[in-house]
């Protein structure tokens, strides 16, 4: 988002705006069985989504919690401050800077019961394209990914690389849940791992698209 506000600034005005808008949403879900198919899974937790849609995501994952990962950047501080406004964790770090820290603290998180989010393409992109670490940290902590998208039928988009996703007042905005998937051991699990989740991403778009906004 490029922002140059100090973070606490941002927290005394930006934060009770979001808020209150986010309030105002009126929310739905799609495939909910997917969701309840992880959550009784018996396995850690990790949500994967891209880096846009993180918005409308943590409001509805409000009651969830769990930890989200996020980058070391001013950007990042921001996301970490709302989310623990609304009672997240949060790991810092990502694939520019500090990845093999947030790899580490995802993991220990995972191990310690806490559903972690990602947002594979973040922090600055390409947009929508997959990096390893997620389905790196799914395939230590033997973990299932759960693939999570978010449409809106009104919504802003700002002028950022990632198009970030903004639903206006009173906004009927979708959430919808992929089908989850696990990864086993080793190199080639890894990389295949990585192009299931690709896939998986793919699918949950073109899923929600067109129902809202581009």
């Amino acid at each position: 988002m490029a922002l140059k506000i100090p973070p606490k600034l941002v927290d005394l005005t930006v934060r009770p705006m979001l808020m209150g808008l986010a309030s105002s949403w009126r929310t739905e879900v799609v495939h909910l069985e997917r969701w309840e198919q992880a959550s009784t899974a018996g396995k850690p937790r990790v949500f994967m989504a891209w880096h846009e849609t993180i918005l409308p995501l943590l409001w509805h994952h409000r009651r969830v919690g769990g930890t989200i990962v996020v980058s070391d950047n001013r950007d990042g501080q921001y996301l970490a401050d709302f989310a623990k406004s609304l009672g997240y964790r949060s790991v810092r770090g990502s694939s520019s800077k500090g990845a093999a820290r947030a790899l580490i603290g995802a993991v220990r998180e995972l191990e310690a019961g806490f559903t972690v989010a990602f947002t594979p393409d973040g922090p600055r992109g390409p947009r929508r394209e997959m990096k390893p670490g997620l389905v790196a940290a799914a395939q230590r902590a033997e973990a299932i990914i759960i693939p999570v998208w978010a449409e809106a039928d009104r919504a802003w988009r700002l002028n950022s690389w990632d198009k970030f996703l903004i639903p206006k007042p009173f906004a009927r905005v979708a959430i919808f849940y992929g089908q989850p998937f696990t990864v086993g051991a080793g190199k080639q699990a890894l990389a295949a791992g990585t192009a299931a989740a690709t896939r998986a991403m793919a699918n949950l778009v073109s899923e929600g698209h067109g129902t809202t906004t581009p």
